[in-house]
């Protein structure tokens, strides 16, 4: 094989031993790399139904199938997978910038960490040479902090560091792994599974070549794919960056504003990509081989926040802007900027001020919980304090950095209503209220509340459904989504390239021109649907059921109360009527456990016996 170093390095935290372990390739045909090796990996090593906090839970980073090739905005993406300690079930999150290119630079596919050491410690990878080092004078420090002082001792500032902050260090399940600085893996707490394992980063220095199969045809290929990455497909990217859909959004009234109060924000010009651009944008920048650049670095510009320095996207922004009501870009920018240094996903921390705010309103919570702070809609400067206090476990911060389910199940008094997340983690920036298909994504989704395993709300915002409406149909549309997806997170394919690309016959050329392993469109699309049956047999070990593919209480039961979705709601039967469509597309049952012969149709066989008495 080409591209793939066909090594998985497995490092032992309690003994400080590691070893490398070969694979074929049969592994990399059936399972690509990233999502596939991530999700094959735990459900193969992690032992049933036990805790995320405890040391056999094992932490996963995985490279995608073309990570350190040039294919444009491919070549540094990589996945982290472990059992998540926000929802109970799959844990996965991807991140990019350079540290995926540096870990296969390194000689590894697969990076599988487990135990717990007895001191803080970091795992330095030097091409073959594998170390833990002490941590306990990093311990404490920010992700910002951390990541210098570790290229400080090193001797070399080209050292990649992927690590935690305090977030991490705290067991927050909102933490996560920051990398280059503005680079998260940010969703299901994985940060806090390093953190359990007294494992502050991992840094990396990699200076082995990666080889491609067929340079000439690969290059030729990558000379078109850079000119559509440059043309009209991308050009969202490339200006605006995803902070443009603030206003889109806005306007189709599926802004999520004021926990889920409202579904379009009076301010929203305030907060919109084009102002952000304007008046706060000092930088963009791209990943390894990008010929997009998507990511816009601000900074505020005045007011108590000013100097505060970070990358901004849309699902950030809509969670720390209309979510909680502000309209301070720069208050907003520093809220981001905690969640960097201290780690903790800038989505869910948003999503849980929110619901913080509403319970304050609603008397849930008083001022004597939140340490003095008027944890209003629209204070800006008490929800930016709030994600410090989240991150160190301060005042009521010490209830919400265990998520809103965990939070609501502690207040209760109706609080349950109006936490807005599926199989506990935080929704992202698409009230799903008046998107149907977008919703039914949602609800399936293997890693819980989130637009990112599927990217159905494209079905809805474009007009090819009609979004208001409920029908069987749209299971079909959301597997088929679902199932490419598995193929783009495996690669890794950037997301915001996806439309760059001409179907499954292509990726899998460029796949088999970078690797030498020979795929068809077919079998390509296979695979993903192999990955998503795999990881649902995962979530169904650990306990799933059809009712954990639910929606929260507000969208069910709370219209939108105004705009062009006024009226709109998701309802239980809408939900059902999708279900049944989607399981049986599936080929499932109506409890949404796949059938025996689906699973032999995969060569999923030999995970028969996790189905148990379901079928």
């Amino acid at each position: 094989m080409h591209a793939y170093t066909g090594k998985i390095l497995y490092v032992d935290l309690s003994t400080g031993a590691s070893r490398v372990e070969r694979f074929d390739e049969t592994l990399a045909k059936e399972f690509i790399g990233g999502t596939g090796f991530g999700v094959k990996m735990l459900i193969d090593t992690l032992p049933p139904g036990i805790d995320a906090f405890d040391p056999r839970n094992p932490l996963i980073y995985a490279a995608g199938a073309t990570t350190g090739s040039m294919l444009p905005c491919m070549a540094s993406k990589f996945g982290v997978f472990a059992k998540s300690p926000a929802t109970g079930l799959l844990g996965e999150s991807y991140s990019t910038g350079q540290w995926g290119a540096e870990l296969r630079m390194a000689g590894y596919d697969y990076l599988v960490i487990t135990g717990k050491a007895k001191k803080p410690v970091y795992l330095w990878i030097d091409d073959n040479a594998v170390q833990l080092k002490s941590a306990s004078h990093l311990w404490g420090k920010t992700t910002w902090e951390a990541e210098q002082m570790i290229r400080d001792e090193l001797g070399d500032q080209n050292v990649r560091v992927s690590g935690i902050g305090q977030g991490g260090e705290n067991l927050s399940r909102l933490a996560c792994l920051i990398n280059d600085h503005f680079r998260a893996a940010g969703r299901t707490g994985l940060g806090a599974v390093m953190g359990s394992k007294n494992l502050k980063a991992v840094a990396l220095r990699g200076t082995q070549d990666v080889t491609i199969a067929d340079p000439e045809g690969f290059m030729e290929l990558c000379k078109e794919l850079y000119e559509r990455a440059k043309g009209p497909a991308t050009a969202k990217y490339r200006t605006l960056g995803t902070p443009a859909n603030m206003l889109t959004m806005d306007a189709q009234c599926c802004l999520p504003t004021r926990n889920y109060q409202g579904a379009s924000f009076e301010n929203v010009h305030k907060v919109s990509g084009e102002v952000l651009n304007e008046k706060y944008v000092t930088r963009i920048q791209g990943c390894s081989a990008c010929p997009c650049r998507c990511e816009h670095i601000a900074k505020a510009k005045e007011g108590i926040h000013k100097g505060a320095v970070s990358r901004v996207e849309y699902e950030p922004l809509m969670a720390f802007g209309p979510y909680c009501g502000v309209d301070d870009m720069n208050a907003i920018i520093k809220a981001l900027q905690y969640c960097n240094e201290f780690g903790v996903d800038a989505i869910g921390t948003g999503i849980v001020v929110g619901f913080a705010m509403e319970c304050y309103e609603k008397g849930l919570i008083a001022i004597e919980d939140t340490g003095g702070l008027e944890l209003r809609f629209g204070n800006a400067d008490a929800m930016v304090e709030m994600v410090r206090k989240i991150a160190m476990r301060e005042d009521v911060g010490d209830l919400m950095t265990e998520g809103v389910m965990r939070a609501a199940r502690e207040i209760a008094r109706g609080s349950d209503h109006f936490a807005m997340h599926i199989k506990g983690l935080e929704l992202t920036g698409y009230d799903i209220r008046g998107l149907k298909t977008c919703a039914l994504g949602y609800a399936v989704s293997r890693r819980g509340g989130d637009h990112q395993r599927h990217g159905s709300y494209s079905h809805d915002l474009s007009g090819k459904v009609d979004r208001y409406k409920a029908e069987r149909g749209r299971g079909k549309l959301v597997m088929d989504d679902e199932d490419m997806y598995a193929v783009v997170d495996s690669l890794i394919i950037c997301k915001f390239t996806r439309t760059i690309w001409r179907g499954y016959d292509e990726i899998a050329k460029a796949y088999s021109l970078v690797t030498g392993v020979p795929m068809t469109g077919e079998e390509l699309r296979q695979a993903g649907e192999r990955i998503n049956n795999l990881a649902r047999l995962f979530n169904i070990r650990e306990g799933m059921t059809r009712k954990d593919d639910n929606l929260p209480p507000r969208v069910m039961k709370d219209p939108i109360p105004t705009g062009v979705a006024q009226g709109s709601v998701t309802t239980q039967e809408d939900l059902d009527i999708m279900l049944d469509g989607y399981y049986e597309a599936r080929g499932w049952t109506n409890a949404g456990v796949p059938m025996p012969e689906k699973l032999a149709e995969l060569n999923l066989s030999s995970y028969a016996a996790l189905i148990g008495e379901e079928v």
